[in-house]
């Protein structure tokens, strides 16, 4: 009887282990990303400090900080879609301060309000420091002629704009620009489906599972006659 259900067996078994090991991986990744996202979470809600270039993105991504600076109406218009405000272009704008230029993201553009002016003035702001790299291998290349970007990417922009290499996402502005909605940074946006992952990979382990031993109480069952 054990010749006969060796095989299924060994195969339920080997398959359950390694569905099963998957979803433990998945909950353990789980945890490493509640663990980073509680960090970042502290960060966003501790007090701004002024604006420093002594900044890095290893130390000090996603500190709130406070600056006074003057748009100078250079900016790119990066096109994005599900955010809190709805589908536009995010605004990123070249701002001059007392520590130099330096990138800014100001918020989302209206789609049919691109061809706004920008409001060039001195503002205060209040924001947090990011060093997006949103493109990937599928990201279209920037149309330069109409100042579409599909991806924010600090070098990219920095380097285009003759900036310093970091970037301040506005949560308040003070005069705002009145085109733009501020899209503050959050953890909302963050991935992290490794619950779901986690789930599935379990899920596949009991069916696994179910048909493993299916298959058993079949190679068991005697043969008609």
């Amino acid at each position: 009887m054990l010749r006969k259900i060796l095989f299924p067996l060994i195969l339920g078994l080997a398959g359950c282990g390694v569905l099963i090991s998957l979803g433990t991986w998945q909950v353990e990744r789980l945890a490493w990303k509640q663990a980073i996202l509680s960090e970042i979470d502290s960060r966003l809600q501790a007090d701004p400090v002024p604006l420093s270039l002594d900044v890095t993105e290893e130390t000090h991504e996603y500190t709130r900080v406070t600056l006074t600076g003057t748009p100078t109406g250079d900016e790119f218009h990066v096109l994005v879609s599900g955010t809190e405000a709805g589908t536009g272009y995010r605004v990123i704008s070249k701002m001059d301060t007392s520590l130099g230029a330096i990138l800014v993201d100001q918020g989302l553009l209206a789609l049919d309000n691109k061809d706004a002016a920008p409001l060039i003035t001195p503002m205060e702001i209040t924001g947090t420091l990011l060093w997006p790299d949103d493109q990937n291998a599928n990201t279209p290349r920037p149309d330069l002629a109409a100042n579409i970007w599909f991806a924010r990417n600090i070098a990219t922009m920095s380097a285009a704009l003759e900036t310093e290499s970091l970037m301040v996402v506005i949560t308040a502005a003070t005069p705002a620009d009145p085109r733009l909605t501020p899209l503050p940074v959050n953890t909302a946006t963050i991935k992290n489906d490794h619950f779901e992952y986690a789930v599935t990979w379990f899920l596949l382990a009991f069916v696994w599972a179910i048909m493993s031993l299916y298959l058993i109480l079949r190679t068991l069952r005697p043969k008609d006659a």
